[in-house]
């Protein structure tokens, strides 16, 4: 059984002038510790579809199920990081931010909440600001405390919605190295969007392209963490993703 399976869902929103169809009839399933990527132009409803995931909405058509429960709202089991800097709470210490949603769960009691949160501060490299409080940090550090805030909570999966879109080249390149130097260790199970090809292709194993708005599923790409640089097929991949998502659009894209 997948994990997370996405069926036939459609997604619409009303704004003040109309109802806006997100995505339309997109399926897809996700196993456990797959790292998988929902990749497109902006405005094909990956971003809609990641909070849908979420529980923040529902779907007009087609369900939504993790493991054997149907999705109807937030959870526990679904944790997500957004590209905001401003996600952590700024009164708080790194410390306190990642501790605070073990908490608010109220299934661990404050000392063992503080145990496993200096346990992923530290897998994160941040324990030397433990004490520090979020205006103190840079971009880089902050999603790598957001990064552990969610993990601590060991959820069956990561939302990631962007999370180093807003980074400078070399820091945003670190912070993907660091989130697979963390995979590597715990093998967790992460839904990432992006609009990069080139970060799709380094973060996943399997990457579900989707169209240009409304999002449709154009193909599946599999076995995505078997190419590489020094072979130039990770180059060869991205061209074809590349003429996948694009291939009937106009010239500029």
């Amino acid at each position: 059984m997948a994990l997370l399976d996405v069926s036939g869902v459609t997604l619409r929103y009303k704004t003040s002038s109309a109802v806006v169809t997100a995505t339309e009839r997109v399926s897809f399933t996700v196993d456990k510790s797959d790292r998988f990527v929902l990749l497109g132009p902006s405005g094909c409803g990956k971003s809609t579809l990641l909070k849908a995931v979420g529980g923040y909405m529902r779907p007009s058509e087609g369900r939504m199920t993790i493991g054997d429960r149907e999705i109807h709202g937030p959870g526990a089991d679904r944790m997500m990081i957004f590209q905001e800097f401003d996600q952590l709470l700024p009164w708080k210490s790194v410390l306190a931010n990642v501790m605070f949603p073990l908490l608010t769960a109220r299934k661990l009691s404050r000392r063992d909440a503080e145990a496993k949160a200096r346990a992923y501060i530290e897998k994160v490299g941040l324990t030397r600001v433990v004490d520090a409080y979020p205006h103190t940090l840079s971009g880089g550090m902050k999603q790598r405390v957001a990064i552990a805030r969610g993990m601590a909570m060991e959820p069956d999966i990561l939302l990631m919605d962007e999370p180093f879109a807003a980074l400078d080249a070399l820091t945003r390149r670190t912070c993907q190295d660091e989130l697979l130097q963390l995979w590597s260790e715990t093998k967790f199970t992460v839904l990432f969007v992006t609009h990069s090809i080139a970060e799709a292709i380094r973060i996943g194993n399997r990457i579900l392209l989707l169209s240009p708005h409304p999002g449709r599923v154009k193909a599946e790409v599999i076995d995505v963490d078997k190419v590489s640089n020094e072979d130039g097929s990770a180059g060869r991949l991205e061209k074809e993703i590349h003429d996948l998502l694009f291939a009937g659009e106009a010239t500029g894209h």
